[in-house]
């Protein structure tokens, strides 16, 4: 069975959650076979508290948006079974794990904490691995990876999960952009997969292997260039590396 993947983002009253600040809103696109589907969870929060300005100038969320949005512990169920066996790709996980975490304990000290339902990767870090001393916010790497087609003037949950989908193709390879997948999709992919394998296995190919008179004169070849011009020629049987190796001389 393949992975399941989601990609998740939140929004909250604050910076720390050591401060009693909330969640206000979640974000989160389920990945089928490396393409957004159409599966997602999204919703506003009422964090019981007020948000911080700093943090309404970044995501443009004020209290008044929230006082009819419900509690987290009335979505907690449904969040849950979302997510639960997902590998969760988020952008500076332990924030939004913490967070969560955190929520999860408020509404019940039955629920489980994400890390035993879930597996976490953080994007954040596959970026400063891959681009070590660089800024790897999530807008640095939208412009390095020059993803377009989204307003970034304020972030949002469920806008960050859709461009953090498309950053993570870019860090992991693949695709320039996540396209949103129907359902009938998945079998055409299979076939043409199958397709592919049965071309190649009636493929035939020449293998070519050096025999030893032809190693015998190589070396005598050699030989003869060094006592010719007492230049110092290093021959090593050939490696499975060199054919992904550059046979052009130096320019020096």
């Amino acid at each position: 069975m393949a992975k399941k993947y989601i990609i998740l983002d939140t929004e909250t009253t604050g910076l720390h959650v050591k401060e009693g600040h909330r969640i206000i809103e979640i974000g989160a696109v389920l990945l089928n076979d490396r393409k957004k589907s159409e599966d997602h969870f999204h919703t506003y929060l009422n964090p019981m508290r007020l948000i911080d300005d700093e943090a309404t100038q970044v995501h443009g969320i004020t209290n008044e948006d929230l006082n009819d949005k419900p509690l987290f512990e009335d979505i907690a169920e449904e969040f849950l079974e979302f997510v639960d066996g997902a590998t969760l790709v988020i952008h500076n996980a332990e924030f939004d794990v913490g967070f969560l975490n955190n929520e999860l304990k408020l509404a019940s000290s039955t629920f489980p904490r994400l890390e035993e339902i879930c597996t976490i990767e953080d994007s954040l870090q596959m970026a400063r691995d891959m681009f070590l001393g660089q800024r790897n916010t999530l807008d640095a790497l939208v412009t390095r990876f020059d993803i377009k087609g989204y307003d970034r003037e304020l972030h949002g949950g469920l806008k960050d999960a859709n461009i953090l989908a498309d950053v993570y193709l870019h860090l992991t390879g693949g695709q320039k952009k996540f396209e949103f997948m129907s359902s009938n999709e998945n079998q055409s992919i299979d076939n043409k997969s199958e397709n592919k394998m049965s071309t190649l296995k009636n493929f035939n190919l020449k293998k070519i292997v050096t025999n030893e008179n032809e190693l015998s004169e190589h070396e005598n070849m050699l030989s003869d260039m060094h006592e010719r011009t007492s230049v110092c020629l290093l021959y090593t049987s050939p490696s499975p590396r060199d054919a992904t190796l550059s046979r052009m001389p130096s320019s020096a």
